[in-house]
């Protein structure tokens, strides 16, 4: 009987589980328990402010949200907000469209160093929605962008780009409503041409976040609540149902090594918080809950000196508004 040959995944994985730390090793430590340091309101000028992101570049803050009036069904517009220190921020950029809800912001840095806006840009008729496509900007200083450029077909939302080695990676979710929504991840060296690697084939597929570990396996938070794992060229799969729905997933590896998560956790009494949360490839636990509630989520996650910093939103306080939170890993 013939062979299949080995491919460079197989031996990846035989050689993690030879040293026991496929699967069964927890990528974040249960020693390190997160301390809340501080919770600071940052923006709340507009009526609705949501959907947030955070990055660092050129040594200063960039944290993104949209504004608009309420939670869909308007015109929302991108703000773009800048720090030197994380305590005072001023807004140094706008991203609008004429007509259309620009949603859900999301920053990352390029390969060339210019700032990349990814968003939603949806379009509704008598207040419903109709249709939907990505929108794309870039800038050289986070205060001037370009002009939102649609990209990949209609009723397509890619969601959040992570870059590695030069090239960029996202899932598109496409449907909405009663259809059956699918995911497709992407990937593109420029922002604006993108190449089509492979179909993500779980159940209700939609805000997907995904990072690199440093031998190149790509590790995915989907919801409303899987985990995935895959090796280069990404197109086979395997995929963990988590015991927690989310909403508005993120993650981010530590120095340590360790994943750490945050999302909007749906609780059993109805309420809604954003938490952070321990991440392995198979688990997403709860740990921390931040000062949230009602409409809430979709954070921003950022480690610098020796800390987590998260951005996002919430209605805790009456009106949704962005906050700034900054936690400790003893």
């Amino acid at each position: 009987m013939k062979s299949s040959p080995i491919t460079r995944r197989d031996f990846v994985q035989a050689a993690a589980a030879s040293l026991g730390i496929l699967h069964s090793a927890p990528l974040a430590a249960r020693g390190s328990e997160p301390v809340l340091v501080s919770v600071k309101k940052i923006w709340d000028r507009a009526e609705y402010n949501s959907f947030t992101d955070l990055v660092r570049f050129q040594d200063r803050w960039y944290c993104t949200f949209r504004e608009g009036v309420s939670h869909e069904g308007d015109i929302g517009v991108v703000r773009v907000l800048v720090s030197d220190d994380a305590e005072k921020w001023q807004s140094t950029g706008l991203v609008e469209e004429s007509g259309i809800d620009l949603r859900d912001p999301k920053l990352s840095v390029m390969p060339d160093g210019h700032l990349m806006l990814v968003m939603g840009g949806a379009v509704y008729e008598n207040g419903r929605y109709w249709t939907r496509s990505p929108r794309v900007s870039f800038s050289s200083d986070g205060a001037a962008w370009s002009t939102p450029e649609k990209v990949l077909a209609e009723d397509h939302w890619l969601w959040r780009i992570t870059w590695h080695k030069g090239r960029g990676y996202c899932l598109s979710k496409l449907n909405e409503g009663r259809r059956p929504r699918r995911g497709f991840l992407y990937t593109t060296t420029d922002g604006i041409e993108w190449d089509y690697i492979t179909e993500f084939m779980v159940e209700g597929v939609s805000e997907t976040t995904l990072r690199f570990m440093p031998d190149d396996e790509m590790i995915v938070l989907v919801r409303p609540g899987w985990i995935g794992h895959s090796f280069p060229p990404y197109k086979h799969w395997d995929f963990h149902k988590m015991e927690h729905q989310i909403g508005g997933p993120n993650f981010i590896r530590l120095p340590d090594g360790s994943l750490w998560a945050s999302g909007r956790r749906y609780n059993e009494d109805g309420t809604r918080h954003t938490v952070l949360a321990r991440m392995t490839r198979e688990r997403y636990e709860p740990v921390l809950t931040l000062p949230s509630g009602g409409d809430t989520s979709y954070p921003g996650m950022v480690w610098h000196d020796d800390m987590l910093w998260m951005s996002y939103y919430s209605s805790h306080e009456a009106k949704t508004s962005i906050y700034l939170a900054k936690i400790r890993f003893p």
